[in-house]
């Protein structure tokens, strides 16, 4: 197979692209992702694919399927497919698409009185954040807030997490603690802290008005002046002498409950 020097050209800015360096454009890798992103609506820039994957029946079809709505593609080797990878195992298919936007506007448009939000400060691990993300859209959240030292949500390794959540949920990206709080009050929002320390459970608060989840760092969570900003904060019970739990186990646990109290249907 020749390669062209405007192949060449694609993969040097697909590095770019998965090193973020080039904050314009997200890297989607796999075709699993690359299909979430065909069908969550994203702009697609480019693709580029092993001739290896091109044989097999459902990669035909979305690569088929891409290259209506692609401006550029371009079929590799395996090998060079591995010099692009995020992975170890190269996926078969990297997919350049624009970055969404990743605002307030972007959130308030999908706003309603009862809308439950999540608030990641920052954490940065970004397997976690992508955890985050799947586990907010089943639980029902209507969008993600994440404040600055956050982990990008569309970095490679999030998207991983995320298995596409993160295309189709409203986020507001590297915003400020206080100003997500003012945000939250100004709209009648209930911000919920989360605190080892808290007096009530997470059972015991309404989550059926519009609530705002707060979840702090991995390693310290929230400060006690971010937690005495929020309108209230939560415990989960917990037994033995176990001090916390993962950050993204809490987050299933807390939104399950407020899924649960808000008659959870599938």
């Amino acid at each position: 197979m020749q390669i062209t020097s405007r192949d060449n050209s694609l993969l040097r800015q697909a590095r770019s692209v998965r090193d973020g360096k080039d904050a314009d454009f997200i890297f989607v890798e796999g075709l699993r992702l690359a299909e979430e992103a065909l069908q969550s609506g994203l702009t697609i820039e480019a693709v580029i694919y092993s001739d290896e994957i091109a044989r097999k029946p459902r990669a035909s079809d979305t690569i088929a399927q891409l290259s209506k709505v692609s401006s550029r593609m371009a079929s590799v080797s395996e090998h060079l497919l591995e010099t692009i990878s995020y992975t170890k195992t190269p996926q078969g298919i990297v997919v350049l698409a624009r970055r969404p936007e990743c605002s307030a506007a972007t959130l308030s448009a999908k706003l309603e009185p009862t809308s439950l939000l999540v608030v990641l400060h920052q954490i940065n691990n970004p397997v976690n954040v992508g955890a985050i993300l799947r586990t907010a859209e089943a639980a029902g959240a209507a969008g993600v807030i994440t404040t600055h030292n956050s982990s990008d949500p569309f970095s490679p390794k999030a998207l991983r997490g995320a298995m596409g959540s993160a295309f189709r949920l409203p986020i507001w990206h590297r915003s400020e603690f206080k100003e997500i709080l003012d945000w939250c009050k100004t709209r009648k929002i209930l911000t919920v802290a989360t605190d080892a320390s808290a007096t009530d459970l997470h059972t015991e608060v309404d989550w059926t008005q519009g609530c705002a989840l707060i979840l702090g760092r991995e390693s310290t969570g929230l400060t006690n002046e971010e937690t005495a900003a929020a309108a209230v904060s939560v415990r989960i019970p917990m037994r033995g002498s176990v001090e916390s739990l993962n950050v993204s186990v809490a987050a299933g646990i807390l939104l399950f409950e407020a899924a649960r109290q808000r008659g959870f249907k599938r």
